[in-house]
């Protein structure tokens, strides 16, 4: 099992990435970020991506889907922004949030990597 900055740190090993943080999406406060910069601002960015999983979330509640989310994927025209929910203990009401350069990353292997990172996850 892995912290809080141990799991950033194996999320930043996935090729292409560019920043990670760790959300509490009732709050919208990032509990840990790593990397980013001056043109991508991980807190302004998880405060937002806050909001798209709460607007998922309504929609899913008012159609009456009874799923649950695993990932939500943004696609920009350089970036992938990819936002995975964690369902493990302790893991309600947070998601891991990475971002990954188009050009340097392998979309399915971000994934099944992330998914690793939320397993190994101790909170």
């Amino acid at each position: 099992m892995a912290n809080v900055e141990t799991s950033l740190k194996e999320a930043m090993t996935i090729e292409g990435s560019v920043g990670v943080a760790l959300v509490d999406y009732t709050s919208g406060m990032a509990l840990g970020t790593l990397g980013g910069g001056k043109d991508l601002d991980l807190t302004v960015a998880a405060a937002g991506n806050t909001d798209v999983i709460r607007a998922k979330l309504r929609a899913m509640d008012m159609l009456g889907l009874k799923e649950e989310i695993e990932d939500v994927l943004i696609t920009l025209g350089s970036q992938y922004h990819l936002i995975r929910l964690l369902r493990g203990k302790g893991g309600n009401g947070l998601f891991l949030y990475i971002v990954l350069d188009k050009g340097r990353s392998n979309l399915a292997m971000a994934r099944h990597q992330l998914k690793r990172v939320e397993a190994e996850l101790e909170l």
